[in-house]
């Protein structure tokens, strides 16, 4: 899950920093508010990677989710690219869950001697 979510996080920082550049172009927006905002945003998803897995990892990883989808009100192509990566986000989690499941299975079977096949040696 680690590797996945690490993935979607990663992706997250760039997308963070451009909407960060386009934000600027807002005459309404200081750059340093935005700068302090898309600061944060970047931060966290840096920091999230190493997370994913402690307790709470994936309720902040939704957070920032959240917060992503959000920015589509200063920046309104965040609305598409926030949904985009809540789904990669979903994703990740989910999938990347199934594949611990099946690397902890083989793993067990591995240590116990067992191929797996359910065939006994005669």
């Amino acid at each position: 899950m680690r590797t996945l979510c690490s993935s979607t996080l990663i992706g997250e920082f760039f997308v963070i920093g451009f909407a960060g550049l386009v934000a600027m172009k807002d005459p309404d927006l200081e750059s340093g508010t935005v700068w302090t905002v898309c600061g944060v945003a970047m931060a966290l998803s840096v920091l999230l990677c190493g997370m994913v897995t402690r307790p709470g990892g994936v309720q902040l990883g939704w957070a920032l989710q959240a917060a992503l989808i959000a920015s589509g009100f200063v920046v309104p192509i965040m609305f598409f690219m926030g949904a985009m990566f809540a789904a990669l986000w979903w994703a990740s989690v989910h999938f990347g869950q199934k594949i611990d499941e099946a690397k902890a299975r083989f793993a067990a079977m591995a240590e116990g001697g067992g191929d797996g096949s359910g065939a006994t040696a005669s």
